[in-house]
């Protein structure tokens, strides 16, 4: 992996994610000088938190089939309780445990993750488009780099997930892996990894071994034949690290020990931007909480 680099790796919230490895595995390459972001999701403990509070669950599907889940305000109670409240402290808990000295954060703490609340989103209801308006999610406008780079500099890693600022500091919703995204954009990030249950991108989503070794994705619109179900914001997510100046995305599967150093060493897929441009269209995908 050559000199020290700065990569901010995004563990899945699913519940094939090998969460302890990839702590583990971070520890290591923190020791051996590399500084490290460690951005979180938690879709099981979320799912698992809102079946035991007996808080229904609902999904929106936009028109392009990007699948993901509607945070009503009980949800956004449950998204904040299972990530912050039970996620979080794990994986700070593992670092620690390995000698690393890591720091909890949401988007919330010193406005470090800054949106604009959807006033509303287009999706997919009994076979007609609709637009909901009372999801508790942002788009993120800004990230406070700064507070991070701060962190970095004295030697801790930083252990970041949603819920992150509205324009009047309340809490909203939003993407795990496109707040990845921009943290890594902000930081000039040597390489984003994205972790998830599965080994890449699939050509197959059917088959494991069909893994993509490169993936493009457009510049805009809908982001491609292969952005199938959860894979549909990573993608989403790469592109805007791409766009934003972070020099690798790669899409690695996070279920194995030692996941992100595979993913340095060049597991996984490689997501690049298509060369050709296209017409700016903005996409007003449901990008809520994702693995």
């Amino acid at each position: 992996m050559g000199a020290p680099r700065l990569v901010v790796v995004k563990c899945g919230g699913n519940s094939d994610v090998n969460a302890a490895g990839i702590c583990a595995d971070v520890a290591g390459l923190v020791k051996e000088g590399h500084r490290l972001v460690v951005v979180h999701g938690g879709s099981a403990e979320i799912d698992r938190l809102a079946g035991e509070l007996d808080v229904p669950q609902r999904r929106l599907v936009s028109p392009d089939g990007v699948s993901a889940r509607h945070t009503d305000e009980a949800t956004l109670a449950v998204v904040t309780l299972a990530l912050a409240g039970s996620v979080k402290p794990k994986l700070v808990s593992e670092l620690l445990g390995r000698g690393i000295p890591a720091v909890g954060l949401t988007g919330l703490d010193g406005g470090l993750v800054l949106t604009r609340r959807k006033k509303g989103q287009k999706a997919v209801v009994d076979g007609r488009t609709v637009v909901v308006r009372d999801d508790h999610s942002g788009r993120i406008e800004a990230v406070r780099g700064e507070l991070i780079a701060t962190l970095l500099a004295h030697g801790y890693v930083p252990v970041v997930s949603p819920p992150a600022s509205d324009e009047h500091g309340a809490p909203v919703n939003a993407d795990a892996d496109r707040v990845a995204a921009a943290l890594a954009a902000e930081l000039d990030a040597d390489q984003l990894v994205l972790l998830t249950g599965a080994a890449g991108v699939l050509a197959d989503p059917d088959d494991e071994d069909s893994v993509l070794a490169d993936c493009e994705v457009a510049r805009a619109g809908a982001p491609g034949e292969f952005a199938r179900g959860g894979m549909a914001l990573k993608l989403v997510a790469a592109r805007e690290a791409l766009l934003g100046g972070v020099g690798q995305v790669t899409v690695a599967d996070g279920r194995s020990e030692g996941a992100v150093g595979e993913a340095l060493r060049g597991a996984g897929t490689d997501v690049r931007l298509t060369s050709s441009q296209q017409p700016d269209q903005e996409q007003e995908l449901p990008g809520i909480d994702r693995e």
